[in-house]
């Protein structure tokens, strides 16, 4: 009986501290980026938190300067990296992120420490009409996106139609009393002359001459963001490597507008950029490295994954294995 009242307590601590979880998500300021604060619960490891975030585990161990093989242990606090494949200030879909004001502030100093986020945006997200923020306001400064959270979609809030009109009304005229003139006798009126109408000419059109498109020359136009990292990596690393290897896709809603494209590789630092083409049709792309494969089971049989995105930039069509040249 006893033993049946501990597992019920057990369960229910468990599903509290779950519960907790899902609370509002509040950004966190570190020494190089953004974060959020994630208090681990019972069975969790980095690969289940990793998830929940959109974050590789390794990529959060390393963020908290942790060993991923020593797993984690309940009530640890773990700094949760914020980035360009998890975290969008642009939009407004995704798990509301939010600012809390400690004291009053103005948005642009919201901005200046949220990536210089446009005030306007967050207008626009809060409903706002000004740029004071009071002491204890909460503001969404962006989205985090995962499959694992719930995702809600923000309308813009249309501004108090007494504070549009408040805004466009032109200022009163001013009136200047005008001076009186001494009446002077009355002239004989002159003698009218012919007047003569001045000639109008019409303007002579000039021939507009039709502006051509600029060329792009074919295969260029989706090598991606990091092409001019690359280049300038090159001056100062020459290539020194160039291999065929077996690839496959892991999916992120980054790249698509933006055109960063990412990949995992082991054995490359991170932040390493990566010349990746399709020897089907010499497609070529630009990617980042996000960090290693070893250890995760679902990465056997692949030497490089990269995202979606990156995988259509290079007109791949085979979402499962398939076989691209990389140098770097």
């Amino acid at each position: 009986m006893k033993h049946g009242i501990l597992i019920v307590l057990v369960q229910l601590f468990s599903s509290f501290l779950l519960q907790a979880q899902k609370a509002d998500l509040y950004v966190k300021s570190g020494e190089k980026s953004l974060y959020l604060e994630h208090k681990v619960a019972p069975k969790e490891s980095f690969f289940s938190v990793g998830r929940l975030y959109n974050v590789h585990p390794k990529h959060i161990a390393g963020f908290n300067k942790l060993d991923i093989n020593k797993g984690l242990q309940i009530d640890q606090r773990l700094r949760i990296p914020l980035t360009d494949t998890n975290f969008t200030q642009k939009g407004n879909s995704g798990t509301p992120v939010y600012f809390k004001a400690g004291a009053p502030i103005s948005l642009v100093q919201v901005s200046q420490s949220h990536n210089n986020v446009p005030a306007s945006i967050l207008r626009s997200w809060n409903g706002l009409s000004g740029d004071q923020v009071k002491k204890d306001s909460k503001l969404i400064i962006g989205f985090l996106l995962s499959k694992e959270m719930p995702s809600v979609t923000i309308k813009a809030k249309p501004v108090a139609a007494t504070e549009e009109k408040v805004e466009n009304t032109p200022p009163p005229p001013v009136l200047v009393e005008a001076k009186k003139e001494p009446v002077k006798p009355a002239e004989e009126p002159a003698p009218q002359q012919e007047i003569k109408q001045p000639e109008i000419r019409q303007p002579v059109k000039k021939e507009e001459k039709p502006v051509s498109p600029p060329v792009i020359e074919p295969g260029t136009e989706n090598m991606g963001y990091f092409k001019t990292s690359f280049d300038q990596q090159v001056k100062k690393s020459p290539v020194s490597k160039e291999e065929t290897v077996t690839s496959g896709i892991f999916k992120t809603a980054s790249g698509w507008q933006d055109q960063k494209y990412y990949m995992l590789i082991d054995g490359v630092a991170p932040g390493t950029i990566i010349r990746i083409s399709n020897p089907s049709n010499t497609r070529v792309i630009f990617a980042k490295v996000l960090g290693e494969m070893n250890g995760i089971r679902q990465n056997e049989g692949f030497t490089i994954r990269m995202s979606n995105a990156a995988a259509a930039a290079l007109a791949i069509t085979d979402t499962e294995k398939f076989i691209v040249k990389i140098n770097y």
